[in-house]
């Protein structure tokens, strides 16, 4: 269930977005993490190369469209069709936070497709689903698409997202908790689109 924003003040906002993350994301997309331990891992991987804050957000929530559609493994469909959970995260996110969050997360998907474009070992590089998903999503992209991200403000930072997505699949990995991001949230949320 998402989160309605009216009436609630940032703080209330957070613990029920952490809430929902906690509680929505105990399923898995890929086949080694939950959905859960993935957003915080990439988020981790954010900080461990002095992201700023936005990226850190934006690395923390970048799966969200997947909590928001239900997607995981144990839909018969999964990954049967693609649902554009990038897009879908994105655009429910922008009323909360800043293009500096939301362009990275509607661009995590494209930046994939744009590294396996360029780089044809970085396909072998991919996990299962990563690699199931990418013809989904379009597969290798041609020359517009190349130039229609390379010309997004944003798409540096949706490249460094991507590498850290992919990296972020790790089993029985110490984890911190979700409630360590929370002063990165607050620095970048739309502190008047939230009742404070």
């Amino acid at each position: 269930m998402l989160i309605n924003i009216d009436n609630i003040n940032i703080n209330q906002f957070i613990t029920k977005l952490f809430n929902w993350i906690k509680d929505e994301g105990r399923t898995k997309y890929d086949e080694s993490v939950t959905q859960l331990d993935h957003s915080i891992q990439t988020a981790m991987l954010a900080r461990k190369y002095n992201a700023k804050s936005s990226l850190v957000v934006a690395s923390l929530l970048h799966d969200i469209g997947h909590i928001i559609l239900n997607e995981n493994d144990l839909k018969v469909d999964f990954l049967h069709l693609d649902l554009n959970h990038e897009i879908v995260g994105a655009k429910w996110l922008e009323k909360v936070f800043p293009e500096s969050v939301t362009e990275p997360i509607k661009l995590h998907v494209p930046a994939k497709r744009y590294l396996c474009t360029i780089d044809k070992n970085y396909y072998k590089k991919l996990s299962f689903s990563s690699k199931k998903s990418f013809n989904l999503q379009g597969g290798i992209m041609n020359n517009e698409e190349e130039n229609e991200f390379l010309n997004n403000n944003y798409y540096m930072d949706a490249l460094k997202l991507r590498k850290w997505d992919e990296k972020a699949k790790k089993k029985n990995m110490t984890m911190l908790p979700i409630n360590d991001f929370k002063k990165d949230i607050l620095s970048v949320i739309k502190k008047e689109n939230i009742n404070d």
